[in-house]
């Protein structure tokens, strides 16, 4: 039987973790463990987690020795994962009570990687509407740098497949998932699932949603899709040398959004 590993990154997160965390007590799929990686959160924040989960011997907490950033704790709990199949949730969202058997009943001995449409919650995690852009990529394609964030959550993967790449950007304090994607897409077909599997909360600290580190974010997107590019041995993209492009996201976004592409997108 398939074992899951749940991953979790955590950082002063306790009173939204509550609900990722009863939201994964009542799945349906029993075969799991929970990693959660703690990056040095204040000692209360973290104390209280582990008196939550002091009982349950599916959980493995781990504690970061000094506050090391997103990318580096992510990067963590995929090395501490023992599951085939991993998947992370944030701590301040949740998945839904068939999260894990529908994302390991759609993994094939062809796919690395499954993923699936999302509902967008307010703070109090009430679900306002569905991500838009969750759709099925086309798999094996060079230029593909999921700037329209078509693969997102509920993402899924097999461990084995992970260990073939170089892992996480430790470096990365945004745009994580996003770097985890574009290596992952390079080691095989991704699997979209049409239903909404995961609960993405909006909220003024959210890491991709804190204004204050808007700037941020855009360096490190930018950053992630030159690494791939690099990885691809892609040189120039629509003619244009890589290493001249100041905003890569922005560039392709804008190549790929032609009429004529997105009516091909639609078709397909």
């Amino acid at each position: 039987m398939v074992k899951f590993s749940i991953l979790i990154a955590h950082y002063n997160n306790y009173d939204y973790f509550k609900e990722c965390y009863h939201s994964i007590l009542k799945q349906t799929f029993s075969d799991y463990e929970i990693i959660l990686v703690d990056d040095y959160s204040s000692y209360d924040s973290y104390q209280k987690i582990v008196e939550l989960t002091k009982d349950n011997t599916k959980v493995k907490i781990f504690r970061n020795k000094e506050n090391k950033g997103v990318g580096y704790t992510k990067r963590r709990c995929a090395e501490m994962a023992s599951g085939e199949i991993c998947g992370f949730v944030d701590p301040d969202d949740a998945i839904t009570e068939n999260a894990l058997q529908v994302s390991i009943e759609n993994h094939t001995k062809d796919s690395v990687v499954t993923y699936s449409k999302f509902h967008l919650c307010d703070s109090e995690l009430k679900p306002v509407r569905i991500f838009q852009h969750s759709r099925a990529v086309k798999n094996g394609k060079r230029d593909f740098f999921n700037v329209f964030l078509e693969a997102n959550h509920f993402f899924t993967f097999k461990k084995e497949a992970y260990d073939k790449t170089i892992g996480i950007n430790p470096e990365l304090t945004s745009a994580v998932d996003q770097d985890l994607y574009l290596k992952l897409y390079e080691m095989g077909k991704f699997k979209f699932i049409n239903i909404p599997l995961y609960y993405y909360r909006l909220h003024e600290k959210g890491v991709s949603q804190e204004s204050s580190k808007k700037g941020k974010l855009n360096q490190n997107w930018q950053k992630v899709i030159l690494d791939t590019a690099k990885r691809r041995n892609i040189q120039s993209l629509y003619k244009e040398n890589i290493n001249r492009i100041e905003n890569l996201p922005e560039f392709i976004l804008k190549n790929q959004n032609t009429l004529f592409k997105r009516i091909l997108r639609k078709l397909n």
